[in-house]
């Protein structure tokens, strides 16, 4: 089942002109990737992060616009695939990420990337928003037009709070 603010996300992908998408499994974007599945997209399930940089480049190369789906501590596993390939050659990808290890997380393994996200980004000079609340999702559609029309990677962090007001 889908949620109204996992919809929204998917409407603003959408919206921007995606249409292919890599995601890894995560239990915060489970709604977001059942909604994707259904989408007139296409829809690759990848096991690691660097994969789906690696399909997502390669579907850029080919005229598609595509996206890529996962939780913060995946950035870790990708960020060389996307320095080295999808940054240097000026392809496009929006990443679409859940921020996990913050406040209220109980599995004690994400807090690491959860507190380091930020200055990965920042030291990788990608660009990104956080998304708190429904209100924020049009700084969504903004970066993912950046990252599609400047041919930029850039970062859309989806923080738990957005799922916990629509409960």
């Amino acid at each position: 089942m889908t949620s109204p603010i996992d919809e929204a996300i998917v409407h603003c992908m959408l919206a921007e002109g995606i249409d292919f998408v890599c995601s890894v499994p995560c239990v915060m974007l489970a709604g977001v990737i059942r909604r994707i599945e259904q989408a007139p997209v296409a829809h690759i399930p990848v096991t690691r992060e660097e994969e789906g940089v690696g399909i997502a480049a390669g579907a850029s190369l080919g005229g598609r616009r595509p996206a890529l789906l996962m939780q913060n501590s995946g950035l870790g596993n990708s960020i060389n695939a996307l320095l080295s390939l999808t940054k240097l050659y000026g392809l496009p990808l929006p990443l679409i990420i859940s921020q996990r290890g913050g406040k209220g997380e109980k599995v004690l393994a994400q807090m690491p990337m959860g507190k380091a996200l930020l200055n990965l980004l920042k030291a990788a000079r990608i660009d990104y928003v956080r998304i708190k609340k429904r209100e924020d999702l049009i700084k969504m559609k903004r970066m993912i037009h950046k990252a599609l029309h400047n041919h930029r990677v850039t970062a859309v962090i989806l923080m738990r709070t957005l799922w916990d007001e629509a409960n």
